[in-house]
């Protein structure tokens, strides 16, 4: 099965470049509007001080004799002054005439008793603030409009708002480095629970497919539910695919071994040659099928319980005994002894009916391939690891071939004319790796096979 996955981009760095961006664009909103508030506090500062000049100059204008005398204040000029020595302009109207200051600046608009009026204007190139007021003066026979402008330049006012300029801009820069290590964090955090569940799938074994049982949050809710219904359907499907292979190897068994009692009854009955070569020919055919068939189920089932094997404590050299009791009529056939040597106990953790499976094909590989009147020797031991050597005194197997027997449905060349499936080894070599061992083939000196089958 391919590992290989779609991978379309990935969720951390998407949320985490959306986070980022999201702080970009909001260290960038709160330095435009601080700035902006800076920048309005600071001109609301100049306007109070050039709005208490004024005033100040108002108050000190008099009608005298029909004329009107203003006695400076010296305070109403010397509080417009700043660190950029900023420029200062006065203009003092009687009615629509100048009465004293710079007849450059704009001509007065504000409404006597009125507040003091605010404005931007443009002088030389140069953009100053002025402050405008206007008060009547009311003499004996004489009623008069007095009108006081004072402008300011904003060098001052602009070092200011550009020094906190940089300040807002350092901390804009703090506040969005702190949150591009938060949205790393908070990224993280998130996806903690889905990694969390991937390696929790990751550490099952193979028989694992019970539900996802532990806490998840809402969003990854559907997921897991529909992962816990395909555990389910798998688990439902592999205990059908068992118990078909179970009811399968039963109901190919039988008809063929009635069969064969059938043919082996008629053979004892037909005298002629060419009737009973034919029953012998049927009877070697049934056997082949039986036995292909057999090994063919046996080996579907190893694959279904090697990925979850059922693992209890077994005593290899009984279960070898019990194995040898059974096939020694088989073996009696051909005048062959099955010697069977060992400690008293060895015992192993294993799934008992794959390690029945596997030792039984290798017994019988054994008998097939030994000569009539020869021994099998079988020795079980527990050191280093516990492991069964089967000792033949056949042909051997063949040097050329012997990496290649265990694949399916190979056979060596010393195979023809022997009933086989090319499967017991490919089914003794599975079962072992399913246990964390190994099935070794080697020939030995004096001739003759041997298989050592290790957990």
């Amino acid at each position: 099965m391919s590992d290989t996955v779609n991978v379309s981009g990935s969720l951390r760095t998407r949320l985490t470049l959306t986070l980022i961006g999201g702080a970009a664009v909001l260290t960038v909103l709160v330095f435009v509007v601080i700035r902006g508030y800076v920048a309005q506090i600071a001109q609301q500062g100049q306007d109070s001080i050039l709005a208490a000049s004024v005033s100040s100059i108002l108050d000190a204008a008099i009608l005298r004799e029909g004329a009107v005398e203003v006695d400076f204040p010296y305070a109403s000029l010397s509080m417009l002054s700043t660190d950029a020595d900023d420029r200062v302009f006065y203009a003092i109207y009687q009615d629509d005439g100048l009465l004293s200051g710079y007849d450059i600046l704009p001509e007065p608009t504000a409404v006597s008793g009125a507040a003091t009026v605010h404005r931007t204007v443009d002088l030389d190139g140069t953009a100053i603030r002025m402050a405008t007021a206007a008060r009547t003066l009311i003499g004996a026979d004489t009623r008069t409009i007095v009108s006081v402008s004072i402008a300011q330049t904003q060098e001052a006012l602009a070092v200011t708002l550009n020094r906190i300029s940089r300040n807002v801009v350092i901390f804009g820069a703090g506040f969005f480095l702190l949150t591009v290590v938060l949205s790393f964090w908070a990224t993280s955090t998130t996806i903690r629970p889905l990694r969390r569940l991937a390696n929790s799938i990751t550490r099952r074994g193979p028989d694992d497919l019970s539900p996802v049982a532990g806490p998840v949050p809402n969003e990854m809710a559907p997921l897991v539910a529909s992962l816990n219904r395909l555990m389910g359907r798998l688990d439902t499907s592999l205990k059908q695919s068992e118990d078909f292979i179970a009811e399968a190897a039963h109901r190919v068994r039988t008809p063929l071994a009635t069969v064969r009692s059938h043919a082996e009854a008629t053979l004892q009955r037909v005298d002629r040659d060419e009737n009973r070569m034919a029953l012998r020919a049927m009877i070697r055919a049934i056997d082949e099928s039986s036995r292909a068939a057999g090994q063919l189920l046996d080996h579907a089932m190893i694959t279904f319980r090697a990925d979850h094997l059922e693992r209890e404590q077994v005593d290899l050299l009984e279960m070898v005994r019990e194995l040898v009791i059974r096939m020694t009529p088989v073996a009696q056939m051909k005048d062959i002894n099955l010697h069977v040597t060992g400690v008293d106990s060895v015992v192993a953790t294993g799934d008992a009916i794959l390690l029945q499976n596997a030792l039984r094909n290798l017994i019988d590989n054994a008998l097939k391939y030994s000569p009539p009147e020869s021994e099998i020797a079988i020795q079980v031991m527990a050191h280093p690891k516990p492991r069964i050597e089967i000792r033949d005194q056949g042909p051997g197997f063949p040097p050329d071939e012997i990496d290649d027997l265990t694949t399916r449905f190979s056979r060596g060349d010393n195979a023809r004319g022997i009933i086989g499936s090319g499967l017991g080894l490919t089914i003794a070599q599975d079962v072992a790796e399913a246990h964390g061992g190994t099935l070794t083939l080697s020939n030995l000196p004096g001739g003759g096979a041997c298989a050592t089958f290790s957990l």
